[in-house]
């Protein structure tokens, strides 16, 4: 099985960054931005890193893609897109990266919503939560395209059944 963590918005977290880390065993660990950390701070080590609006390390990069398994994932933190004000100009960048899975942050609302062929995840925020009260990153785990999931935790690592969502990319 293959397994990504999806972390966004703990702007200038450390400790829980750390903890976070080391009780997960994932193949690829995803930062959506706003950590308002250097880009080499050790907490960040092993992370795919994009900038959000409270990066001010210019060495982030924008937007990232990569492909793990059958799957392409587009990564931003969403302010450039508008992703307050919905998903489409989201998910059109994704479309013109080839990307199926985006990852996003921003808005500290966590969720995972299928919209066509396209998967959206927002990991919440471990600082500023909303919505939901509960600080949370994202787990996203699949054998095949045809049987994802995707869990919500606490910094602390317990799971918040309420998020979780499964789906298909097939």
């Amino acid at each position: 099985m293959t397994s990504v963590l999806f972390v966004s918005d703990s702007h200038g977290l450390t400790k829980e960054l750390t903890q976070i880390k080391d009780q997960v065993n994932v193949d690829l660990m995803i930062h959506c931005g706003d950590s308002e950390l250097d880009l080499d701070a050790e907490q960040l080590d092993g992370f795919v890193k994009v900038s959000g609006n409270c990066d001010y390390d210019s060495r982030f990069p924008n937007e990232q893609t990569i492909e793990i398994g059958d799957l392409n994932f587009f990564v931003t933190h969403g302010h450039l897109h508008q992703v307050k004000s919905g998903l489409t100009t989201l998910s059109y960048r994704a479309e013109e990266l080839g990307a199926r899975v985006i990852g996003f942050g921003h808005t500290h609302v966590a969720g995972a919503e299928k919209v066509q062929n396209q998967l959206f995840i927002n990991p919440g925020s471990i600082r500023l939560p909303r919505r939901i009260q509960v600080q949370t990153y994202a787990i996203m785990e699949w054998a095949t395209p045809d049987d994802i999931c995707i869990s919500f935790y606490t910094p602390e690592g317990d799971i918040v059944e309420e998020l979780t969502y499964h789906t298909s990319l097939s």
